[in-house]
C-alpha cells in the first residue's frame, strides 16, 4: 500500500535543509538540461493538500473538450487530433476521444484504437523531414477529459533530447506557425491513409 499524503510528505522533508527544500535533482546535472545548476534551487515542499482540487472537466457539461469535439485536424467517430499553437518545438499534436472519457474509464474498443493511433501517429510525425523523435506524454492532472501529447523533437538538436524537451519548448521562441501548420497537414493526411477518419469533423454522407 501507497504512503499516506501525509507519510508521504514527511517522508520527502526527510532530506530537506530548514526551508524544506529537496536537493537539486539529477537531471539538472545532465548535460540536456536547460538550466545550470550554479544559482539553481528548488522550491520549498509545500504540505499536501486534500481533498485535491477538481480539475477542469470533471463535469462533462463544463467540459471545454467536449465543447471543442469538432474542432481539430484529423477526426473519425470517436477520435480527434488538433494541433497545439504557440509552442516552440517544430510540431505538437493532442489526440483527445470526442466523447467525455479518461484514460482508466475508455471502453476496451476505445483503448485498442488508442494504442493504434498513437503508433500511428508517432510514425506520421517521425516522417516528416527535420524531425528525429516524437514524444508522447499523457499526464492527466489538469483535465478530466483525456489528452494524450505528441512533441517532435528537432533534428540534430542533442540538448533537447529526452524528458527536457518539454522544459525546452517552453523556453524556445514560437516556432513559425505556416511550418507547423503545413506539417500538421501531411500528419492528418497520412492518418486518413492508414486509419481512415477524415479531415472534416463532419460525417460524410452515405453513398
Amino acid at each position: 500500500m501507497a504512503l499516506r499524503p501525509d507519510q508521504f510528505y514527511d517522508h520527502a522533508v526527510t532530506v530537506t535543509a530548514s526551508e524544506r527544500r529537496l536537493p537539486l535533482a539529477r537531471m539538472t546535472g545532465w548535460d540536456i538540461s536547460p538550466f545550470e545548476q550554479d544559482g539553481l534551487r528548488v522550491a520549498p515542499l509545500r504540505p499536501p493538500v486534500l481533498p485535491e482540487p477538481a480539475r477542469h472537466g470533471e463535469d462533462p457539461a463544463e467540459c471545454r473538450n467536449c465543447q471543442e469535439r469538432d474542432e481539430g485536424i484529423w477526426f473519425n467517430d470517436h477520435w480527434r487530433l488538433a494541433r497545439v499553437p504557440g509552442v516552440g518545438v517544430p510540431l505538437v499534436l493532442m489526440l483527445h476521444p470526442r466523447d467525455h472519457y479518461d484514460m482508466a474509464d475508455l471502453p476496451d474498443d476505445l483503448a485498442a484504437e488508442l494504442g493504434l493511433l498513437t503508433t500511428r501517429i508517432v510514425r506520421h510525425v517521425q516522417a516528416l523531414p527535420h524531425i528525429s523523435r516524437a514524444h508522447v506524454y499523457r499526464i492527466g492532472d489538469g483535465a478530466a477529459h483525456l489528452h494524450v501529447w505528441f512533441f517532435a523533437r528537432p533534428e540534430g538538436q542533442a540538448q533537447l533530447y529526452g524528458s527536457w524537451l518539454v522544459v525546452w519548448d517552453d523556453l524556445l521562441p514560437e516556432y513559425p506557425a505556416d511550418v507547423a501548420e503545413a506539417d500538421a497537414a501531411i500528419v492528418a493526411d497520412a492518418l486518413v491513409a492508414s486509419h481512415g477518419g477524415r479531415r472534416s469533423a463532419a460525417t460524410p454522407p452515405r453513398a
